[in-house]
């Protein structure tokens, strides 16, 4: 249970006054938001999320938010709690987070001053826009460009695609080649409005656990220079440390499917009678009981031990990240699985919480790093460990 979590040394009273006054929020508000049209959705949640005031924890303090900097436990706790009660929710505050978060990081004062009020207020909804059709986790391989076009503007042309709040955003935080260097060492950053001249969206792209997604087309889309975020050819130094930021959110979206799908499983199993006993009398399903709650717990001290970390002065939490991102995804997958497994036929029954859960985890394995991604980069960081110690002494 969360209320046991949060009295965890990891959090202070501030933390659990923040998650006690959200789950308040979340329960008494969003069954009344709209749910059908995906678009109209996204956009009322951003609006009471903002007008909540839950929208303080993406943007630092001169803003108008909550913290000095990014609190990475009032992140990951927003996340899980309302990752627990509806994933649109949770894409909702996060793509404000991710989609701002780059301008937080790397944006000079005027950009910060023009574009975070109006993501804290949910009057401007945002979208981060990386990933193209060739370059998705090679983000030195990115083939969009951005040329000087005078000694005030940049113009972009290219493809992005798999971009959230595509379609919807106000504004996009796009990567694009500006080649100062080859590879990654030639990538700059930029802040481009929806309504820029030479800006479109080419399609909308329907998914197993809908949210706006798209792809976006640049076609000689004339951007201010003053839009772009730190100097030429910090672009690859901007996504990631974006995505290190927002990373171990991911894992705390995926531990509040997973601890919704766990409380779905054991209500199930006291209330469900089978043979003449409860499922809960049987052995098997205790043990995926067992499995789950336990594997639950490991995936929250992952990702809240990397917000910790980060929270109390670590400048990169990559290995941590990385580890609480794929732990707690792959965990979650699995325990919705049994989950699913545990209702039987009514568990792939359109309308019941397990079966949309068992949707929604899918693509938390795959974006802002899939699984395969978080391996390497944790194989690596963790041989740059062991090459930064002194050598074992001969026997």
């Amino acid at each position: 249970m969360l209320d046991e979590t949060i009295r965890w040394p990891f959090f202070d009273d501030t933390h659990r006054r923040f998650a006690a006054d959200l789950s308040r929020w979340a329960d008494a508000t969003i069954p009344s938001l709209p749910h059908d049209d995906v678009d109209a959705a996204c956009r009322a949640r951003v609006r009471a999320l903002g007008e909540a005031k839950f929208l303080d924890a993406v943007v630092p303090r001169a803003y108008g938010g909550s913290h000095d900097s990014f609190d990475m436990r009032t992140l990951c706790l927003a996340r899980e709690i309302l990752g627990y009660r509806d994933g649109l929710s949770d894409f909702a505050f996060a793509m404000q987070g991710l989609g701002s978060g780059t301008i937080t990081l790397f944006g000079s004062e005027a950009i910060k001053r023009r574009y975070l009020p109006a993501v804290r207020e949910g009057k401007a909804i945002a979208a981060f826009a990386l990933s193209e059709p060739e370059a998705g986790s090679d983000v030195a391989a990115l083939a969009m460009t951005a040329k000087p076009d005078g000694p005030d503007h940049y113009r972009l042309d290219g493809r992005k695609t798999w971009i959230s709040n595509g379609g919807i955003a106000d504004f996009y935080v796009v990567f694009a080649r500006t080649g100062e260097a080859p590879g990654a060492k030639g990538l700059s950053a930029f802040v481009v409005d929806a309504d820029t001249p030479g800006f479109s969206i080419t399609e909308r792209i329907d998914i197993i656990a809908p949210h706006p997604l798209a792809t976006i087309f640049f076609d000689s889309a004339r951007v201010p220079a003053e839009h772009r975020l730190g100097n030429p050819g910090d672009g690859f130094k901007a996504a990631m440390a974006t995505l290190d930021v927002f990373r171990s959110t991911v894992g705390a979206a995926a531990l509040g499917f997973a601890r919704r799908a766990l409380d779905e499983m054991t209500d199930r199993a006291a209330t469900r009678k089978l043979f003449g006993a409860p499922l809960a009398e049987l052995q098997l399903t205790q043990a995926s009981i067992a499995d789950s709650a336990t594997d639950v717990d490991a995936a929250a001290l992952l990702v809240y031990r990397a917000a910790w970390t980060k929270d109390k002065g670590a400048p990169r939490i990559t290995r941590e990240a990385a580890m609480a991102k794929m732990f707690a995804t792959e965990m979650a997958q699995q325990v919705i699985d049994r989950a699913v497994q545990l209702f039987g036929g009514l568990g792939v029954t359109k309308g019941v919480k397990v079966e949309e859960l068992y949707r929604e985890i899918r693509a938390l394995r795959i974006y802002e790093g899939a699984t395969e991604v978080q391996k390497v980069v944790i194989a690596r960081e963790t041989l740059k460990l062991r090459n930064s110690k002194p050598a074992l002494a001969a026997e």
